[in-house]
């Protein structure tokens, strides 16, 4: 018992910490979602929305780019897969989208999580917006290639290849590449893109969304 007490102790550690890395509550978007809620309370339902991570909370110009379109964009904080698996609901059933746009797995590749466990939250994002409305329109947008996390590079490349084969897989889901647009001809990533931060856009990065998504958004 004595030999097998210090094994169970590490086992517990191992538990606890994948806990707190990719299963504890997201709670800190609490208010971020609550505030949210309230700006599109009157919101009306059918449109589309647009969520996920940060790239798409700062989409400030998004109803500008798709003059034509019913849109909310309910991106918030710097999320992963399972935090908007969490605030679903709030974020996306209640308005009965007939178009869902997703950029979710960039944060989440940058924390470390595993890749299985990245495509299976997608699996169950579909699974929750197909369970809420069959004919639902789902787009999966590729991660970004970003020079804050170009060593990253190979994981990045793997998720969106995972991401396009579940696409494929499922009926009305679709991948929007916006990877290989957002490379230069040498296939680094182009810093005339992003703000000083090098991981978030600035207009002409978004110009390469608004383009690609434009082409699938009919």
């Amino acid at each position: 018992m004595q030999k097998l007490f210090p094994i169970l102790i590490s086992i517990f550690q191992i538990l606890l910490f994948a806990h707190f890395s990719f299963g504890q509550e997201p709670t800190p978007f609490s208010q971020e979602v609550k505030d949210i809620k309230t700006k599109y309370m009157d919101a009306p339902k059918g449109g589309i929305v647009f969520t996920g991570s940060s790239s798409i909370r700062l989409w400030h110009s998004l109803q500008e780019d798709f003059p034509d379109k019913q849109l909310l964009n309910t991106g918030f904080g710097g999320s992963q897969t399972h935090q908007l698996l969490h605030y679903l609901d709030e974020l996306v059933l209640n308005y009965a989208p007939t178009k869902v746009l997703i950029y979710e797995g960039d944060n989440d590749i940058s924390a470390g999580k595993p890749l299985p466990r990245i495509v299976e939250e997608f699996n169950e994002l579909i699974h929750r917006l197909r369970s809420a409305n069959p004919t639902v329109e789902i787009f999966i947008i590729s991660a970004k290639p970003s020079p804050s996390r170009w060593q990253l590079k190979a994981d990045y490349e793997k998720l969106n290849a995972s991401l396009k084969k579940l696409s494929k897989k499922n009926k009305n889901v679709t991948f929007v590449d916006i990877w290989t647009p957002m490379l230069t001809k040498e296939g680094k990533p182009d810093p005339s893109l992003f703000v000083e931060d090098d991981l978030h856009m600035n207009a002409r990065g978004y110009l390469i969304w608004k383009n690609a998504i434009a082409k699938v958004l009919k």
